[in-house]
């Protein structure tokens, strides 16, 4: 094998690397300075870090979506809504689920509630905002809270249940399409 040959291999060779490279290239999905957030958890202990990193975010720059399903959605029910649903099993889900991020309990250590009401007074003497505080603070801050269309239908929620200022409800397809352009995407 000449020295032309050997040569015009390993370019032929390098050619075709690059294509597999550029055709590669062309379906990687762009992702943004983005974070999406799939709020499931209703404890305190979740809807709190929740809001702290999307108001970071935030407030950093980052474009930032919370999907609130499940027991997550919870946290967006307005305060004093507290019997939603058309039938037994949804009216009765509602009532043991307290809605709304001020009555949110604590997962773990709840101990009848002092559990929650230190963590909220350590919160307090530390300068940490509320969840309803950083609820507030993430709508100004242009976070997208979404809630699950699917989990409003299975609750028996309507937006007239939640609070103002939240996007359009979508499903789990549109969800991950979202989480899909995120550099960071979590699951709290």
């Amino acid at each position: 094998m000449s020295a032309t040959t050997a040569t015009e291999l390993e370019l032929a060779d390098l050619y075709a690397r690059l294509e597999t490279l550029e055709q590669a290239q062309s379906k990687r999905v762009e992702q943004k300075n983005k974070l999406t957030i799939v709020a499931w958890g209703g404890d305190l202990d979740r809807i709190w870090p929740t809001l702290i990193l999307s108001t970071t975010a935030a407030a950093s720059g980052m474009e930032v979506t919370v999907f609130f399903t499940f027991w997550g959605l919870f946290a967006l029910v307005k305060e004093g809504v507290r019997v939603t649903g058309g039938n037994w099993m949804q009216k009765g889900l509602s009532i043991m689920n307290p809605g709304n991020p001020a009555k949110a309990k604590l997962s773990k250590l709840h101990f009848a509630g002092a559990g929650d009401r230190m963590l909220k007074k350590l919160a307090k003497d530390y300068g940490t905002p509320q969840p309803v505080e950083l609820l507030e603070t993430a709508r100004d801050l242009g976070v997208r809270l979404i809630p699950c269309q699917m989990t409003m239908d299975l609750m028996g929620l309507t937006t007239d249940d939640l609070i103002d200022g939240l996007a359009e409800p979508i499903g789990a397809a549109t969800a991950l399409l979202e989480m899909k352009e995120a550099s960071i995407s979590l699951f709290i």
